[in-house]
């Protein structure tokens, strides 16, 4: 399958990395086609493994990943072109992290999120919230953390969110541990929890932890 991984981070790299590994093509985005991060990337990630702007790997995808920061997502997914995301399934692992005076924020938060403004944005694409309830590390081998821990999903769109699970899949999230929350505005829930994700890795000292959820029967 063709991915497009929107922004050369480290969230990015290891998405990208991790998709040429199970033997898919991945376009690794940014705003100019010859970004350093995304060059080494590509050079280093083996066949399959490419660099374009935004727009470029966007188009070429059968599927979008949206892996820049939560405050510029809706500028990248701009300049990736509307036109190349219609119809496409946008998986967003972003979170709307910022700071105030050296102090966490989140924006938007409570009344809004940057999943439901991407679907707002974008009403032709379809847009799945995932992934970003962990670290980039976690979210390609969850075997990181033992026991039956959880991934959720959230999305308007039903067989969006069955071709997401499927993808979920491949990195080692069995499907009976990913929890669908409903519709895109579930996203909220999933970005508020950054600021407990942030106090949690403090206190732990790492980042190899997540959430389970046993349920009574």
């Amino acid at each position: 399958m063709r991915y497009a991984v929107l922004g050369t981070g480290e969230v990015g790299r290891t998405l990208g990395g991790k998709l040429v590994e199970l033997g898919h093509e991945v376009t690794l985005g940014s705003r100019t086609k010859d970004n350093p991060a995304a060059l080494a990337w590509a050079q280093g990630a083996g066949g399959g493994a490419s660099a374009g702007t935004f727009a470029e790997a966007a188009a070429a995808a059968e599927l979008v990943v949206n892996a820049v920061g939560g405050q510029v997502s809706l500028a990248a997914l701009e300049a990736a072109s509307a036109a190349n995301l219609d119809g496409k399934v946008i998986v967003d692992v972003s979170n709307p992290l910022s700071f105030d005076e050296g102090q966490l924020r989140l924006d938007p938060v409570e009344s809004d999120s940057v999943g439901e403004q991407i679907q707002r944005a974008f009403p032709h694409a379809r847009v799945v919230k995932t992934l970003n309830t962990v670290n980039c590390q976690v979210m390609v081998d969850p075997s990181r953390v033992p026991g039956e821990h959880q991934m959720f999903v959230c999305g308007d769109d039903a067989d969006a969110k069955e071709q997401v699970t499927a993808l979920l899949g491949e990195f080692g999230w069995p499907a009976h541990r990913v929890l669908d929350l409903g519709g895109i505005r579930a996203a909220r829930s999933l970005e508020m929890y950054l600021p407990l994700w942030v106090n949690l890795f403090q206190n732990l000292g790492h980042a190899d932890f997540n959430v389970e959820v046993r349920r009574a029967h």
